[in-house]
């Protein structure tokens, strides 16, 4: 078949040649690679429950019914898709032997394991921002911040998630794939599939370069730059008490953009300065897909105060009713 597209490329510069299907070939020889892809299983479902139970507590409990929780159980949902955008497929795919994608369902595929991922990335800026508010501003925290506009912003991150994968997507349509249908990745990567094309991929890249930059970089140093204000006003707290709790509200977020930004800046930079082994590539990428969003629902649960006053909260009305039921 590649020597076909290869031939029918070489007789007019016009041809357009639009693959049937592609093959997506994972990991590249590794052994008892299997049970890698059983772990992600085990780490997807441990996902979906960690998340579905902040969302159930969160909707239950109204002390938590604040615009900072509604940019948390956002953040569950794109946790949720996140993961079911990237999981189930990669166990249909390597478990059942069906490598073989059909070029509609890759650019499927792409679109959502981008979107996603920006969503993700997009949603940790958001809770930036209001930590940033609530700090640098607290007298004006409920002015700056209501339910509506907290609303308003995470429907303009999906507005622009959409339109940036939008386009880094269908800038793949009109390319020529004669060089191969192999693509070296767990999923149809925009990377590894716009690099098979045998027409010009400059503006393939310049999007990729685009999409790096708009949904990682940028906003990892939109964070960074809030926290430096966070810390500057942190530091004008007269008490050394009233500094450790406005940290302490911070410090679940941070724990939360490390496990996100450093794996994936980690891939790029080496990519780019020094190129990184196709394993350990599918390795990282699969992981920064899955663990953060594992992790996510737990740190907020364990590092959240609000959050731990409600579930004992809870569990102590829980525990009186049934006393009271036994009586």
């Amino acid at each position: 078949m590649s020597s076909l597209y290869v031939l029918l490329c070489l007789l007019s510069n016009n041809t357009f040649v639009r693959p049937q299907t592609f093959f997506v070939t994972g990991f590249s020889d590794m052994p008892y690679s299997d049970y890698y892809y059983i772990f992600l299983l085990f780490i997807y479902i441990l996902t979906v429950l960690a998340n579905s139970l902040i969302i159930l507590l969160i909707y239950v409990e109204e002390s938590l019914h604040s615009p900072k929780y509604v940019a948390v159980v956002h953040l569950a949902i794109v946790d949720i898709f996140a993961s079911s955008a990237v999981v189930p497929k990669i166990i249909h795919t390597f478990l059942f032997d069906a490598q073989v994608i059909t070029y509609e369902a890759c650019l499927s595929n792409m679109f959502f394991s981008h979107f996603f991922a920006a969503m993700e990335s997009f949603s940790l800026i958001v809770l930036a921002y209001d930590r940033f508010v609530a700090i640098c501003f607290p007298l004006r925290y409920h002015i700056i911040v209501s339910h509506t506009k907290m609303l308003k912003i995470l429907g303009m991150t999906w507005f622009l998630a959409f339109i940036i994968v939008g386009i880094l997507v269908a800038l793949i349509t009109r390319l020529s794939f004669c060089k191969s249908t192999v693509v070296t990745s767990y999923f149809c990567d925009h990377g590894p599939v716009y690099h098979l094309a045998c027409n010009d991929t400059y503006p393939n890249f310049i999007m990729a370069r685009i999409f790096i930059t708009s949904v990682f970089f940028a906003p990892l140093t939109l964070i960074v730059c809030s926290y430096a204000a966070i810390l500057n006003a942190v530091l004008k707290i007269a008490s050394a008490e009233g500094r450790r709790k406005a940290m302490l509200t911070c410090t679940s977020h941070l724990i939360l953009v490390a496990i996100f930004y450093i794996p994936i800046s980690g891939t790029y930079i080496a990519s780019m300065i020094s190129g990184i082994h196709q394993n350990a590539r599918i390795f990282n990428n699969s992981l920064s897909a899955t663990i953060p969003a594992l992790l996510n629902p737990i740190i907020y649960t364990l590092k959240t105060e609000e959050i731990l006053n409600a579930v004992k909260m809870r569990y102590k009305r829980r525990t009186a009713e049934l006393d009271t039921m036994n009586h």
